[in-house]
């Protein structure tokens, strides 16, 4: 079967990630599955994001320009819905990026938005029909 069956990032504060990224994954239609001391999980259409501290972290913080995961792009329902979703992110710890050229940063015929976390991971929501 063909597809993603899951994603894991490695994150230093766990906290805060069941924070920023638990308001935004439940906003956009995951469920949240299950926790333990060292990390959570949500699940949607068949894949989940399992969100982990390690011991064998780097020491270095993220950094969405070196090479590894720049960022994750989730469906965020209607145009209405991305733009619901935009407002809001401020207020869970969400920056919104490219503000100057929302909703058209990837083209004239791609409606998304990005937004970056406190830790520097980048979201980009992506309305239906792209």
């Amino acid at each position: 079967m063909p597809g993603i069956h899951h994603v894991e990032i490695w994150i230093a504060d766990l906290d805060q990630t069941r924070r920023e990224w638990g308001w935004l994954l439940e906003r956009l239609g995951f469920e949240r599955g299950p926790d333990w001391a060292d990390g959570s999980t949500w699940a949607a259409g068949g894949s989940y994001v399992t969100f982990t501290t390690s011991p064998n972290l780097a020491a270095a913080p993220h950094d969405r320009r070196r090479p590894g995961l720049n960022h994750l792009a989730l469906w965020g329902g209607t145009r209405a819905e991305v733009d619901a979703v935009m407002m809001d992110a401020g207020s869970h710890g969400w920056t919104p990026l490219y503000h100057e050229r929302y909703p058209h940063a990837g083209g004239p015929d791609h409606y998304a938005g990005w937004l970056e976390n406190s830790a520097g991971f980048k979201a980009e929501i992506v309305a239906e029909g792209g």
